[in-house]
């Protein structure tokens, strides 16, 4: 009377889901192996491509930073000596090179006197403030607020030198010099500065003697230094801009040292 929608026992039941055939599955899964593998090629060679990318404009323009603390003992008496007395170095000014990874590479300060180091340049500028606050307080004016301007002053200097730097590079179309490079050179101001700090305290007219032999020497190091070494990719200069350039490379560092020897809280004298 009633129909029966159940299956009939003894009835084979129909199966609900089909089965997947061979050939499905094998189309299947080698299309989603071939999307999967295209996709992430792809995706690794983009995001390969841009850290490559990345990497290679850091180490172009900011270089390694431990790359400048590799010193010994041996380098830093041998800096000083060029740095101080670049008049007495006899030999060459050009940097050494290596291949490394299939092109070539600066060797490190700890191999080549040639190379900039940032350990020089740190260490001279705490002497220069610890100097110049030895300065003020024998003249009794020293004061926390008055070493902090000599702080802020000396950060100051250095970046006014590394700015000349970079900008006469870029007047001469050789831009790619590492900015650390430029911090480094620099920053070697500071030595002949802690010389000039130190006739203030010493008695006499030492400060007027020693002030223009350490500017007249850090002028020479700088010219020197640019000229063999940062502007040794500069072929299409002109050389009368380009001696012009370095000229006043060597001028600018007299007004800088009568600046920054000039030990007050004053900015400007």
């Amino acid at each position: 009377m009633y129909n029966n929608v159940g299956p009939q026992p003894g009835m084979p039941r129909p199966p609900t889901n089909p089965q997947p055939t061979p050939f499905g599955n094998a189309f299947y899964g080698a299309g989603s192996g071939l999307i999967k593998g295209g996709l992430g090629a792809y995706g690794e060679k983009i995001l390969g491509s841009s850290s490559e990318y990345v990497q290679s404009n850091i180490s172009r323009y900011f270089s390694d930073p431990q790359y400048y603390f590799q010193v010994n003992d041996h380098y830093v008496r041998n800096k000083l000596k060029v740095v101080l007395f670049p008049f007495l170095h006899r030999g060459h000014w050009t940097r050494i090179t290596e291949p490394v990874g299939g092109r070539l590479s600066y060797k490190p300060p700890i191999y080549d006197i040639n190379a900039p180091d940032l350990y020089i340049p740190f260490m001279a500028f705490g002497t220069y403030v610890v100097l110049a606050g030895l300065s003020l307080g024998l003249n009794g004016k020293f004061s926390p607020e008055a070493l902090n301007w000599l702080f802020v002053k000396g950060l100051l200097g250095w970046f006014m030198q590394v700015a000349l730097l970079k900008i006469i590079l870029l007047s001469l179309g050789s831009g790619e010099a590492p900015l650390l490079d430029m911090v480094a050179y620099a920053g070697y101001t500071f030595t002949g500065m802690c010389f000039a700090v130190l006739g203030k305290i010493l008695p006499g007219y030492s400060y007027y003697i020693l002030m223009p032999c350490t500017c007249l020497c850090m002028g020479i190091f700088l010219v020197k230094t640019m000229k063999r070494v940062l502007f040794a990719e500069v072929r299409s200069v002109d050389s009368s801009r380009h001696h012009y350039l370095l000229l006043l490379i060597g001028l600018v560092q007299f007004p800088l040292f009568a600046w920054l020897g000039n030990v007050s809280v004053n900015w400007f004298l």
